[in-house]
């Protein structure tokens, strides 16, 4: 049995048919074979330079992602495939969900799309807002990002 520290996600030697399925939200319009990939103006927050690109293993998680991401377009689910190690994202699995019970992840490596996920359906407009609302609060409170570290 393989192990692996605390935060850290084991790696998977290849697709099996009890393989994680992994999501990616946001507004960019992607194609199967496409690498989503750090280094460009980040969905969120303050549009820094991305250190990680982040991935769900939960649908709810990654509509939240796509509608939550900034800029103009459609929102959109991708199914992706990390192509690397991923890790715990810490804004998520250490301030707000301690355990990761939504699957939240993030990597520094590219994350190979498979498909759109389409029929899916977004949260309701006032949870959308009360979402937004408190992640302002955050701002104007002046906390960060873990992933901006």
């Amino acid at each position: 049995m393989e192990t692996t520290q605390p935060g850290k996600v084991p790696s998977s030697p290849g697709p099996t048919p009890f393989a994680q399925t992994y999501f990616h939200g946001t507004k960019a319009d992607l194609q199967p074979g496409h690498l989503i990939e750090a280094g460009y103006a980040s969905n969120f927050g303050q549009r820094k330079q991305a250190k990680y690109i982040f991935l769900s293993g939960t649908l709810d998680a990654a509509i939240w992602g796509a509608e939550l991401a900034l800029g103009e377009g459609p929102q959109r689910i991708y199914l992706v495939e990390p192509t690397g190690p991923i890790e715990n994202d810490p804004d998520l699995t250490d301030r707000k969900f301690p355990g990761n019970p939504t699957l939240s992840y993030r990597s520094t490596h590219p994350l190979k799309v498979l498909a759109e996920v389409t029929g899916w359906q977004g949260h309701p407009p006032e949870q959308v807002q009360a979402m937004q609302a408190a992640l302002a609060s955050l701002k104007e409170q002046g906390i960060d990002s873990l992933n901006d570290e």
